[in-house]
């Protein structure tokens, strides 16, 4: 880019979670965790323990199937397996996985005590890893996006790269759960990914070191024809406060136009979603949620500062979730030309929820659509634009999106 005038950076140094599993709400991944607390009692004690009430269990749960043949099933186990003693610990959550499972949603997952106290470790990041987003596209383990300077972008991962094995153990049916607890482990240490970085091409190993990492959440710079590039990394706690602190400084000077960069951003929170839309949107809705036969919308919830001053957004195959509620409310409203090329499509909503025994689950409730209704869940959005960006431009430090991006607000 041609624009050393005045650059300013503002970084986040939030230490984050080296798998990030999309924020979109008040927690994970790729969805809206309303993390409500319900009142299941806990049903396996410490230890190898017994499972109670098994005899009541056939009494409210199904008229089509047969409970009976469960208990059938593991009172087999836990006479005949070869392993003696059989834990019923592990049994049990082991069915509550395979009976979650069966909803056919890679983000509608159970969580053992151990795995849920993982996940919560990713809330306050506290865990290493290699620094990428996965996520599940047409039943494969695939890269989202991978973190800015991050072991996973270091190590040449990419958006759109298909997992194929983690450490030697194949990834198909595998939920992004599993995977996250597998790709993740101690500073230092090395796991073994195997990729095809455009899902057709020959596999190829790609070995990369753990590390904890801190990125920069938003970044932004004033280029000398007036033209403000503003990138966003994730939505995160603190996003909103940096962006409005971007937005009070780039008020202040001759501003001609705006790049809003949500390229290889995994997403983040809702809310922050809805505060950097009403930038430009205003109070108007940002994002439609349809949950069985009822919508609930989410509007902006400040005035519109930016509007009027021509915009392009900056998306791809890594721009999900929260990146994609705004790119999508800023295209229906005509407020902002989309560059690049298709985003992710991550737009569902996940409830959350711990239970008493330290265990937990995450359901699949709804999905996210645009203002106009367009659905965001799968399809992604698609930019006004279609610009490729190669590993040749990489290699020649071209960025051709933001080239069309100048074209297009040096036009207006």
């Amino acid at each position: 880019m041609n624009s050393a005038l005045s650059s300013s950076r503002r970084p986040s140094r939030a230490v984050v979670t080296l798998l990030v599993v999309v924020l979109v709400g008040s927690s994970f991944s790729t969805g809206w965790f309303l993390g409500k607390q319900q009142g299941v009692r806990s049903v396996v004690p410490e230890g190898e323990g017994r499972v109670l009430n098994q005899n009541s269990v056939s009494a409210f749960l199904s008229d089509d199937v047969d409970f009976g043949q469960f208990w059938d099933v593991w009172n087999l186990v836990k006479e005949n397996f070869y392993r003696q003693p059989v834990s019923d610990k592990d049994l049990f959550y082991g069915a509550l996985a395979g009976m979650v499972a069966g909803a056919g949603d890679p983000y509608t997952v159970y969580f053992d005590p151990d795995q849920a106290q993982e996940f919560q470790n990713a809330l306050s990041g506290v865990f290493s890893g290699i620094g990428a987003e996965i996520g599940v596209h047409d039943g494969l383990l695939v890269v989202v996006a991978p973190l800015q300077d991050s072991p996973a972008q270091h190590a040449g991962l990419q958006s759109g790269d298909t997992i194929w094995a983690i450490d030697g153990v194949e990834t198909v049916g595998m939920s992004v759960e599993q995977a996250v607890t597998r790709i993740r482990g101690e500073v230092g240490t090395q796991v073994t990914l195997t990729v095809s970085h455009d899902g057709l091409s020959a596999a190829e190993d790609v070995v990369i070191t753990r590390d904890v990492i801190t990125i920069d959440s938003v970044e932004w710079e004033y280029t000398d024809d007036g033209i403000v590039v503003i990138s966003l990394y994730e939505f995160n706690d603190d996003t909103s406060a940096l962006f409005n602190e971007a937005m009070n400084e780039l008020l202040s000077k001759d501003v001609n136009g705006i790049v809003l960069d949500l390229r290889s951003d995994p997403g983040g929170l809702l809310s922050t979603a809805i505060d950097v839309a009403s930038a430009w949107v205003g109070y108007r809705p940002v994002v439609l949620e349809k949950e069985h036969e009822d919508t609930h919308s989410f509007s902006g919830i400040s005035a519109p500062r930016l509007q009027g001053i021509p915009t392009a957004v900056l998306v791809d195959g890594g721009s999900a979730s929260a990146s994609e509620i705004v790119a999508g409310a800023l295209q229906d409203y005509g407020l902002a030309t989309l560059v690049g090329t298709q985003t992710f499509g991550k737009g569902s909503v996940q409830d959350y929820r711990p239970l008493p025994d330290g265990s937990a689950i995450k359901v699949t409730i709804a999905q996210w659509f645009t203002p106009n209704g367009r659905s965001i869940n799968e399809t992604g959005i698609t930019p006004d634009e279609v610009i490729e960006y190669t590993k040749e431009d990489s290699d020649a430090k071209r960025d051709p999106q933001k080239e069309k991006a100048f074209e297009i607000l040096r036009a207006r």
